[in-house]
């Protein structure tokens, strides 16, 4: 019953919410942003008319980390400008590899020492919120993006930074976590490093291989909802074949797999048939719209009282590290001499675009109650990424419009 009545009272918020969805538009107000508020002044109104379903936050983690997450992370690696992506590799992998590392550590040490609790707020849970913080959302710049008509190559760059550090982030939360609960295991650098390269090269072989048999079975269908449906099943049989028999990344493997049957059905596709790209776009929609509904469910004002001083540090510390990222470590990398250069303006949008969202919120929401700090880290988290919303989103326009105009 108590599922039923969950499952109700989300279907009527995210009904509210799309019937809001216009007036955002006209107010140029983040959609993702109104679903927060939706949520949060939804599950007011249910505590203040005393009805209470008996779930709480924690009794959604597997549906987050196992159903919502990797939806998101297919459709966006399904629907990714594959050519263009592939021409900036080598400068998108270096923004979420190695600056994604260098931001976690920028933001966790500034956390550490700005909240100056080590009993309450240890290292290991201050390197644990960097990370989280480190995994970028630019889904609310995108479409901003596409309506102006933005560059390729920085849409290129944004999307894919995103979709390659959410990979990178949540296995470094994994690897993180573990430690953090057992106090024992990879300890050494060689272990962590062997830890990264098992997970996520074993993910990218289970991705491909699962992807390459849909994509031969492809030929023995002409119905375009078989397309779909070999889309989908792609994306539930290499994520479970990665995480749960192999025990590898089974992000990863959604990733790998979402690029290469894009591509492959884009290449492959007659009569101009989106219904594939159209259906995963639904479904990230959905998983999107339910994870901030979510968040807007689970934000307590107590947050706000208690944790208003945590939040601000790591609103401070996210922004340090991203323009660490962005004006420091990327035009160290664009010295190469093959590497394209990225212009002054191209820069600031990527530094006000490096937004938090659903993938950091997942990982927020998935904290283990064991952890030492865990409520100050999901309220941190929470304070950052209700700043990218209604702060950073709102202004991308402006600095869209007038990198146009400098072209």
């Amino acid at each position: 019953m108590h599922m039923i009545e969950t499952i109700v009272i989300f279907s009527v918020l995210l009904l509210i919410a799309i019937l809001f969805e216009p007036v955002s538009k006209q107010f140029k107000f983040p959609f993702s942003s109104l679903l927060v508020l939706v949520g949060f002044i939804g599950s007011e109104l249910i505590v203040l008319a005393g009805f209470d379903t008996g779930l709480r936050w924690d009794d959604f983690v597997g549906i987050i980390l196992h159903f919502l997450v990797p939806i998101i992370v297919f459709e966006s690696a399904f629907n990714a400008n594959f050519k263009v992506l592939r021409l900036n590799i080598g400068t998108v992998l270096y923004l979420a590899i190695p600056c994604m590392f260098v931001a976690s550590i920028i933001t966790g040490l500034i956390l550490f020492i700005g909240i100056g609790n080590s009993v309450g707020f240890p290292i290991t849970s201050a390197l644990l919120a960097g990370i989280i913080l480190s995994a970028t959302d630019p889904v609310a710049v995108v479409d901003i993006f596409k309506k102006l008509g933005a560059p390729a190559r920085l849409t290129a760059l944004l999307e894919g930074e995103s979709l390659f550090n959410d990979a990178t982030a949540i296995v470094a939360y994994t690897l993180l976590v573990s430690f953090a609960l057992n106090g024992s295991g990879m300890q050494t650098a060689p272990s962590v490093i062997m830890f990264f390269l098992n997970n996520a090269l074993g993910g990218l072989v289970v991705g491909l291989l699962v992807s390459y048999v849909a994509s031969k079975l492809y030929s023995l269908s002409t119905n375009h909802f078989a397309y779909a449906l070999f889309g989908i099943l792609t994306a539930i049989f290499s994520f479970y074949f990665a995480e749960h028999l192999l025990h590898v990344s089974g992000i990863v493997s959604v990733l790998a797999g979402g690029l290469y049957l894009g591509e492959f059905y884009r290449n492959n596709q007659t009569n101009n048939d989106t219904f594939s790209a159209n259906l995963w776009e639904l479904n990230a929609y959905i998983a999107n719209a339910i994870l901030f509904i979510l968040v807007g469910v689970t934000i307590t004002v107590s947050m706000f009282t208690g944790q208003w001083l945590a939040m601000l540090i790591g609103i401070l510390a996210a922004t340090i590290a991203r323009a660490v990222v962005v004006y420091g470590c990327l035009p160290v990398f664009t010295f190469i001499p093959s590497v394209e250069k990225i212009g002054s303006r191209s820069k600031n949008v990527m530094m006000w675009g490096g937004l938090r969202g659903a993938v950091s919120l997942a990982l927020a929401l998935s904290i283990p109650t064991d952890i030492e700090g865990w409520y100050t880290i999901q309220s941190i988290v929470y304070g950052v990424v209700i700043f990218t919303l209604f702060v950073q989103a709102p202004f991308m326009e402006k600095l869209v419009l007038k990198l146009k105009e400098s072209n």
